[in-house]
């Protein structure tokens, strides 16, 4: 019993970690000038944006393509430009990290 709740907070801390090391590469790449996890800014917050796409198992693909490429029209007249300074893979990470807010 002792090891499976150990393997439980080993779990926790990985998954909370992680959370927070997604939230740091956020920052790093700047999206958190335009974006908050649960407050509009100049975009949409990023709980308004995991709800809109939840049950769409094609969203992290719509996700890393709008961070790569930008676009415009779908949360408002601002448009969101393109971040080149974010990698593929690192997009991947950010548009999973979004997706798992709620």
């Amino acid at each position: 019993m002792k090891r499976v709740l150990l393997a439980a907070v080993a779990l926790s801390a990985l998954a909370s970690n992680a959370a927070f090391a997604n939230a740091e590469l956020a920052k790093e790449k700047n999206c958190l000038a335009c974006h908050a996890v649960d407050a509009k800014l100049v975009g949409p917050g990023y709980k308004e944006v995991a709800a809109k796409y939840k049950g769409d198992k094609t969203a992290e693909g719509k996700i890393v393509q709008k961070i790569l490429k930008g676009g415009s029209g779908v949360w408002g007249p601002i448009p969101m430009p393109a971040n080149p300074q974010v990698s593929e893979a690192e997009a991947h990470t950010l548009a999973k990290w979004i997706l798992s807010l709620k």
